[in-house]
């Protein structure tokens, strides 16, 4: 019983952590900046984003915590499949301090993308990300095209319409 009181007020502190630490002092970055490189450990390998040189990707901020990174996957599966061929590369990065929470996550919500972690929060500062789960469109030069905060039903339109206008730009 204790290990479960335990768990959930970690949970707690982590999510409180999130919203704290994102919150006021760190500022998201502009359209057109520069991509913060990384470089993290992953479920095939190290993960880094100079190796994708040449993609449009998206970067998604996900913890397992999280109630809309739940609803988000699938959608990034079929983004992922549908768009793979045209140069689309999505990228999960995973903020929960423990990987075994994670996978935990994807075992119950498989990934057909680059999955990533971060424990310790570090790229997120980078990123300047306010929320889970958070999103960043990279363009082929290495650039912030589009950011996004959170997700729900609406937003699948919105977000595929800028991953297909970023694709179509480079034609």
């Amino acid at each position: 019983m204790a290990t479960i009181w335990f768990k959930k007020l970690r949970t707690l502190l982590l999510a409180l952590f999130f919203c704290l630490s994102f919150s006021g002092t760190s500022y998201a970055l502009q359209t057109g900046s520069l991509a913060p490189d990384f470089e993290l450990p992953g479920l095939q390998g190290t993960v880094k984003l100079s190796n994708t040189s040449g993609s449009l990707i998206y970067v998604d901020f996900w913890a397992s915590w999280c109630g809309p990174c739940k609803q988000s996957f699938p959608w990034m599966n079929a983004m992922q499949d549908k768009y793979r061929s045209q140069g689309l590369q999505i990228i999960g990065v995973n903020v929960d301090a423990k990987s075994e929470d994670a996978r935990k996550f994807i075992a119950q919500t498989p990934a057909h993308f680059t999955v990533a972690f971060d424990s310790k929060g570090v790229i997120p500062m980078k990123y300047g990300v306010k929320g889970m789960p958070s999103s960043f469109l990279i363009g082929r030069d290495g650039k912030i095209i589009f950011q996004h905060l959170g997700f729900n039903a609406a937003d699948r339109d919105i977000l595929e319409k800028e991953i297909k206008s970023a694709l179509e730009a480079k034609k």
